[in-house]
C-alpha cells in the first residue's frame, strides 16, 4: 500500500481530517449542533460552484462562503426568532441548491469532479492539496486547543459564561468559522457530505468510555485518526470509495463500543445481584446433620 506516493498522500490527508474533525465536533455535540457540519458542507458546495464559475481556487472560495454561512447562521440563532433547526434547514437547502446551480453553469465542472468534492477523493490529492489541508488543520487545532477553557464554558452554560465576562458572541462566531474551515479542509479527503460524520461519531464513541471533557476530546481525536487510517486501508483492500469506507469504519467502531459497554453494564448488574453474604458453615455454632 505504501509503495505508492498517492497512497501516502491519501493517508496524510485523511489522518489530518480524522484529527481535526472530532476536535471541533466535541464542541458542536455539547451545544446540540451535531448536524451543522452537514449544513456547512452544503454551503461550501456553493463556494465550490463560485470558484469553478469564476475560474478561481474552489477550496479558497469554499472557505470564504462556508465561513460567511456559518457566521450568518450563528447570528440568526442568536438574534433572530428563527429557531436553530429552522436556520440549519435553510442552510441545508439554500446551500446545496445554490451549489448545484452554480456548478451546472460552470464549463470547468464535470460529474466526476463534483462527486470528488461531495464524497471525497483522497487518492487524487496533490502535494498542494496537502499543504492547504495542513494549514487549515493547524488553524482549527489552534482554535480548539488554545481556546478550550473558554469554548467549554460557553458550550456548558452560555448565560453563566456571559455573566462571568467571557466574550460569548466572539467565541460563538470563532467556533462557527472553525467548523466551516474543518468542513472545507475535509473536502478533498472525506467529502462535504460525509465530514459531519467524523465530527460526531468519534465523539459519541468516546463519550461512552471516558469521563471528563479533556479525556473525551483526546479519545475522540484518537478514534478519528484510527477510523480514517483504518478506513483508507479497508478501502484499499476491498477497492471501495475511501470517504464512505472511513465513515462506515467509524460507525462500526461506535457499534462495537456500544455493545461492549452494554455487555459490561449487564454483567455488573448480574454480579451485583449475586449473594455475597457470609457462608453459614463459617459459624462455629452451626452444626451440620446428615
Amino acid at each position: 500500500m505504501f509503495e505508492y506516493d498517492f497512497m501516502i498522500r491519501a493517508l496524510i490527508g485523511v489522518t489530518m481530517t480524522g484529527l481535526i474533525a472530532p476536535a471541533i465536533g466535541i464542541y458542536l455535540v455539547q451545544r446540540r449542533l451535531s448536524l451543522i457540519g452537514d449544513g456547512l458542507g452544503h454551503v461550501a458546495l456553493t463556494g465550490v460552484g463560485v470558484g469553478l464559475l469564476l475560474n478561481q481556487q474552489p477550496v479558497l472560495m469554499a472557505v470564504i462562503v462556508a465561513a460567511l454561512g456559518a457566521v450568518a447562521v450563528e447570528l440568526v440563532r442568536e438574534r433572530g426568532r428563527t429557531s436553530g433547526d429552522v436556520a440549519l434547514a435553510i442552510l441545508f437547502y439554500g446551500g446545496i441548491s445554490g451549489g448545484v446551480v452554480l456548478v451546472s453553469m460552470s464549463s470547468n465542472a464535470s460529474g466526476s469532479n463534483l462527486m470528488s468534492y461531495l464524497f471525497g477523493s483522497p487518492l487524487t490529492a496533490s502535494k498542494n492539496d496537502l499543504y492547504v489541508t495542513a494549514g487549515l488543520a493547524a488553524a482549527v487545532l489552534a482554535v480548539t486547543l488554545l481556546l478550550r477553557p473558554w469554548l467549554f464554558a460557553v458550550c456548558q452554560d452560555e448565560e453563566h459564561a456571559r455573566v462571568s465576562g467571557v466574550p460569548v458572541r466572539l467565541l460563538n462566531l470563532t467556533l462557527a468559522v472553525a467548523a466551516a474551515v474543518t468542513v472545507t479542509a475535509a473536502m478533498r479527503t472525506v467529502g462535504l457530505l460525509l465530514v459531519s460524520a467524523l465530527m460526531v461519531i468519534p465523539v459519541a464513541t468516546a463519550q461512552q468510555v471516558s469521563r471528563g471533557f479533556t479525556a473525551t476530546m483526546v479519545g475522540a481525536m484518537g478514534l478519528g485518526v484510527a477510523a480514517s487510517a483504518g478506513g483508507l486501508w479497508t478501502a484499499w483492500k476491498i477497492d471501495s470509495a475511501p470517504g464512505a469506507t472511513i465513515v462506515l469504519v467509524a460507525i462500526g467502531g461506535f457499534v462495537v463500543v456500544t455493545l461492549a459497554v452494554a455487555a459490561r453494564a449487564r454483567l455488573s448488574r448480574l454480579m451485583a445481584r449475586t449473594p455475597t453474604g457470609p457462608d453459614p458453615t463459617d459459624d462455629p455454632e452451626c452444626v451440620l446433620h446428615p
